[in-house]
């Protein structure tokens, strides 16, 4: 696919259509190697909306939050995002519209070792655009870490560190959050604890959420669960 520049002028209003894919489809490798890693995958996530994907190693999951998250550009298809077409931006447009626009939220936290639990969401509200940023002590309350927000990552729990995660990702005021496995390194209290989290969450910050989960014990969680194989999206 070819990328066009487009404006980098921001556009007016909320966060009124979510993420939406249409018609995505994106090969990875070449020639005789080429493999289909999304076949014309379609998917809207309203604002307020948790999604679970779910599915096999190998289906194209990690390749859906790739794509979703402005870190790929399809071969086909567009991607939106907070109503704004995603796939047709210049690279750096892309850069600045995923540092303002969407929050990631990793396995184990992916932490910085050397700041506190309130300094990790200071650092990020610093980097975003600031119009709709978060306080960070008062978002670290809400994710049940205020007593905790002048802690550095090694006097954590596993689930406090993801907690902060969570706090991080939607400091910034994003538009989509995009969830890569919260639960992996979790017991089974501590994932149930992280995702009914991020669905509370999800719906106090109207944010449209994707989380990618092999955990299915959680999806009760989630307002729709979708099945990823072999490239392809199904409900």
């Amino acid at each position: 696919m070819t990328v066009t520049a487009a404006s980098d002028t921001e556009p007016v209003g909320g966060n009124t259509e979510g993420l939406v894919l249409e018609g995505v489809t994106l090969r990875l490798g070449d020639g005789d190697t080429t493999v289909t890693a999304l076949d014309d995958v379609s998917i809207a996530i309203r604002p307020g909306e948790m999604v679970a994907v779910v599915g096999p190693s190998g289906a194209g999951k990690s390749s859906l939050l790739a794509v979703a998250g402005a870190l790929t550009v399809p071969d086909s298809g567009t991607v939106r995002a907070d109503g704004r077409d995603i796939t047709a931006l210049s690279k750096r447009a892309r850069a600045r519209f995923r540092r303002d626009h969407i929050g990631f939220v990793f396995q184990s936290g992916n932490l910085l070792g050397a700041l506190t639990a309130a300094d990790q969401l200071r650092m990020m509200s610093r980097l975003g655009r600031g119009g709709t940023r978060q306080d960070a002590r008062r978002l670290l309350e809400e994710v049940g870490m205020g007593d905790k927000a002048d802690r550095r990552p090694h006097q954590l729990s596993g689930g406090e560190r993801q907690r902060v995660g969570i706090a991080r990702a939607l400091v910034g005021g994003p538009s989509v959050l995009l969830v890569d496995e919260p639960t992996a390194a979790l017991d089974r209290a501590r994932s149930h604890e992280i995702v009914r989290l991020l669905a509370q969450e999800t719906e106090r910050c109207d944010v449209a959420t994707m989380m990618v989960t092999h955990d299915h014990d959680v999806l009760e969680y989630c307002d729709r669960t979708v099945q990823m194989t072999d490239g392809r999206l199904s409900e």
